[in-house]
């Protein structure tokens, strides 16, 4: 079982620091993505990372700005996301995938958690 939180109302500039639990199965047996999804889009993948951290990848919107990480000892990995736009707005959500670095399609990834909301705007 995965659970998203963090998410929240920011300003454009702003900073969240979102978070994804995992329960119920072996933690670094996967690797985790986050996605996102707004109304009426499909599921966009934002970034993954490995099973054992030492690898991330990014969409090219996010780079610079929002940082993948996991702490494996504590079953939960984390998206930090700074310099916020009012186009990240969106429900966030993490997922597991059995590839390492599964890469940001959302068809490699077999277990989803519950979205956070992020909304930017001033």
């Amino acid at each position: 079982q995965l659970q998203a939180s963090g998410g929240g109302l920011v300003q454009p500039g702003g900073s969240l620091r979102l978070s994804c639990v995992a329960s119920g199965f072996t933690f670094d047996d996967y690797a985790i993505g986050w996605f996102r999804q707004t109304p009426g889009k499909g599921r966009e993948g934002v970034s993954c990372v490995s099973r054992s951290g030492d690898t991330t990848y990014y969409q090219d919107s996010v780079k610079g700005r929002f940082t993948i990480s996991r702490d494996n000892a504590k079953n939960t990995a984390y998206l930090q996301t700074n310099s916020l736009k009012p186009e990240d707005s969106a429900v966030y959500y993490c997922a597991t995938s059995r590839w390492n670095l599964p890469g940001l399609s959302p068809s490699v990834y077999d277990s989803w958690g519950r979205g956070t909301q992020v909304t930017v705007s001033s």
